[in-house]
């Protein structure tokens, strides 16, 4: 479990392709590495990796094909710059929100509006993830913990302040490029939980969950 604050701007090192459709990530990240042992768990831009090996500020960590497809990990290249953030420890402060590092989907960046002392960013989400943004809710990009300023059918906006612009990637994304996108999980149980419920009503069933209502 992470908090979408980001600790560190790591880089890639290597990519080196394994067996079958998987890949083998060297990232460079001093501070992540500097406690990091074999089985921790390390966010890089969002996705929650297993440290292999850590060793002179660089780890290494297994990347199925599975999440190749399903986040930009694959579109990265050595010299890529890559948020980086340590699973949170227990009676550590939520300086964000609750993040999993499950990417659900990858978005892309269609502009960004400069203003004085921050800066508007919009992105398109994936089709089936608009109904989990909510304005002012919290959503995670490439492992950054924010809040949302303004959501449509399929595209929502967010508000980025100087640190943030300058200490993640998304300071130097450009229009065009993908990001990792991970919803507010707790959406995603209230819909299922209500999914249920509904379809308990609809066929004058008893609730699943065993209540009396």
């Amino acid at each position: 479990m992470f908090t979408g604050i980001v600790e560190e701007l790591g880089e890639i090192v290597r990519v080196t392709a394994t067996a079958g459709d998987s890949a083998l990530l060297a990232v460079r990240g001093p501070l992540v590495t500097s406690d990091a042992r074999h089985g921790d768990s390390i966010a890089v831009n969002g996705v929650c990796l297993t440290v292999v090996d850590a060793t002179d500020g660089v780890f290494t960590a297994d990347v199925m094909g599975e999440t190749l497809r399903r986040s930009a990990l694959g579109a990265l290249r050595p010299g890529d710059p890559v948020n980086l953030e340590r699973a949170a420890a227990l009676g550590s402060r939520l300086g964000g929100h609750l993040v999993q590092g499950h990417v659900d989907g990858v978005g892309e960046l269609i502009s960004r509006e400069p203003a004085e002392q921050w800066e508007t960013v919009r992105f398109r989400l994936p089709a089936g993830l608009s109904r989990y943004v909510v304005e002012k809710g919290s959503i995670t990009i490439d492992g950054v913990s924010l809040t949302v300023a303004e959501v449509g059918t399929d595209e929502f906006a967010v508000g980025l302040i100087p640190t943030t612009l300058k200490l993640t990637t998304l300071g130097a994304k450009h229009v065009g490029d993908p990001v990792n996108l991970e919803v507010d999980v707790l959406a995603k149980y209230v819909e299922r939980l209500l999914g249920a419920r509904l379809a308990d009503e609809a066929s004058g069933a008893a609730p699943s969950n065993g209540e009396v209502v």
